[in-house]
């Protein structure tokens, strides 16, 4: 088996191990939709989607495998490598964005990937590397659940060097921020892109470790919160807070720009997209609620691994 071979293999086979864990979670099974794109196409290849909506737990969940090929690099592809633009290239990957019913439990996104720049011109060589990392956006913070996350994230990339969480978590932090509104998506995770720096088979294991630990890192936090009770009023800071989440996906996110640029399938690419969001003019939430609560603790990065004991045993306020 080639090397591109095994990448496909394990990916498919992590699409499949999300989705079970996320039935049995959810008591829903996911809709499968197989597609392909034929030769006279702007991009060539198919792909897996499997969808939840209407479930349980979770109101929409995609999670997508998708290995394509085009014949040229789109803009968002090529910013930060203007030496690859007009390449064909080829990317696999599984992403997955899970909007929660229950405001109690947060959104969260998943992706991990490999790409390919193909060589054009004599003496040039293909460019591969991966990309990949997870993110948490609570809508109602809870220190005990923002701490698990990033341990989680932590302990699969510490055999890789006690360099790459801090590094992927500043980059998290950095790339999942809303510049128009001076505002972070979420409490971050960790992110990088570009990666090749140990090697094509170390650089998978490391993809691999992120993953196969997303998981433990996202279930046990839904296990805690899907219960909690709660009041139409949190619906509506779930939906409000879900139209920042649809403004990055949009306008920032390097992912679904790079799908909709290349001609990539477009229901595919928006099943990231919660079910239903909402925007409100200069709005912010009244002072010393909940809702403030998030703006001042939780969406400004921090150091979550440097929490103390009794900061990490800190419980939600059930809804009354």
């Amino acid at each position: 088996m080639s090397f591109s071979d095994t990448i496909r293999t394990y990916l498919k086979d992590l699409q499949q191990r999300i989705v079970a864990g996320l039935e049995a979670e959810d008591g829903t099974p996911f809709i499968v939709d197989a597609w392909t794109r034929g030769p006279e196409e702007r991009l060539q290849g198919g792909g897996i989607s499997r969808v939840l909506e209407g479930g349980q737990v979770f109101e929409r969940a995609g999670v997508l495998f998708s290995d394509v090929r085009g014949k040229q690099l789109p803009p968002s592809a090529t910013q930060h490598r203007p030496e690859l633009a007009g390449r064909p290239f080829e990317a696999t990957g599984v992403s997955l964005v899970l909007h929660p019913r229950n405001p109690n439990v947060p959104t969260v996104h998943l992706n991990v990937r490999s790409f390919t720049a193909q060589a054009v011109e004599p003496g040039q060589q293909d460019v591969s590397w991966f990309g990949g990392g997870m993110d948490l956006t609570p809508y109602y913070g809870v220190e005990e659940d923002a701490v698990h996350f990033h341990r989680v994230c932590h302990d699969a990339l510490a055999p890789f060097g006690a360099d790459k969480y801090p590094r992927f978590k500043q980059w998290c932090d950095e790339y999942f921020f809303l510049k128009h509104r001076n505002e972070p998506r979420g409490i971050g995770g960790v992110f990088y892109d570009d990666f090749s720096e140990l090697g094509p088979e170390q650089s998978f294991a490391m993809t691999r470790a992120v993953g196969d630990a997303f998981l433990n890192a996202y279930l046990p936090i839904v296990q805690r919160r899907r219960h909690l009770p709660y009041t139409e009023e949190q619906r509506a800071f779930q939906a409000y807070r879900r139209g920042r989440y649809v403004e990055f996906n949009l306008v920032w996110d390097r992912g679904t720009l790079f799908g909709l640029q290349s001609g990539g399938r477009t229901e595919s690419i928006l099943a990231s997209m919660p079910p239903t969001a909402d925007w409100r003019y200069h709005w912010a939430p009244a002072a010393g609620t909940p809702e403030a609560r998030l703006y001042e603790v939780f969406l400004k990065p921090r150091d979550w691994l440097g929490l103390s004991t009794s900061q990490t045993a800190a419980q939600p306020q059930a809804a009354e």
